[in-house]
């Protein structure tokens, strides 16, 4: 009997051919960026054939859209999975803030793929039927932290949870998306590594101070 073909037992493991479709996807559209992104060379670097690609996702920007969610949906799951309800206020903070820290700086296909669809206007993110739902692990257990902040008298009152995430956030993908830039201007490499404490410090002494002054 012939033994099955490597498209017959790819159709077999359903679950990782599209991982291993997704893992080449993120990395191509991260270099290349949407449009110039090509289902062709994805295919050809999973070995596997563009209509089986159309037959997990349904078409390129499925694909895309499906490699967002899943970049995004990392992230989220990290902050859902952070254990600070046992921390202070300003240590649980600065935990949550260094989650963020180390997450941007070992994924920085995420930065460019947040990047490049900020490019588009959110055009692709804006069609995901999950994406929205997934706000919530990253407001959540921030809005409970600034709130026994608050409640033990350590946090000014009315902070909105949002502007803490964007600070934390802006400054984490700053030092990705701008690092050449910024090394070729001020001849700096914001990922020396001798200096990652200290801007890993330097992220959470930001936010307390702005929620303590």
């Amino acid at each position: 009997m012939a033994a099955p073909s490597p498209e017959a037992e790819r159709l077999r493991d359903k679950e990782r051919t599209r991982a291993d479709i997704l893992a080449v996807a993120t990395r191509e559209f991260a270099d290349k960026g949407y449009t110039g992104a090509r289902v062709d060379e994805i295919a050809a670097r999973t070995s596997t054939t563009k209509r089986m690609i159309y037959y997990y996702f349904g078409g390129k920007e499925q694909l895309y859209i499906a490699v967002l969610e899943q970049a995004y949906s990392a992230i989220r799951a990290l902050e859902r999975q952070l254990d600070v309800e046992h921390l202070e206020p300003e240590d649980a903070l600065r935990r949550l803030a260094a989650l963020t820290f180390d997450h941007h700086e070992a994924n920085p296909d995420f930065i460019r793929l947040v990047s490049i669809e900020n490019i588009h206007r959110a055009e692709h993110l804006q069609q995901s039927a999950i994406l929205a739902g997934l706000a919530d692990p990253a407001l959540g257990g921030l809005a409970r932290i600034l709130e026994r902040g608050h409640a033990a008298g350590r946090f000014r009152a009315g902070v909105d949870p949002l502007d803490i995430h964007m600070v934390i956030s802006s400054f984490c993908v700053f030092r990705l998306a701008n690092r050449h830039t910024f090394q070729a201007i001020f001849g700096r490499d914001l990922l020396d590594p001798d200096r990652r404490e200290h801007y890993r410090t330097m992220l959470g002494d930001l936010v307390i101070d702005y929620l303590t002054a």
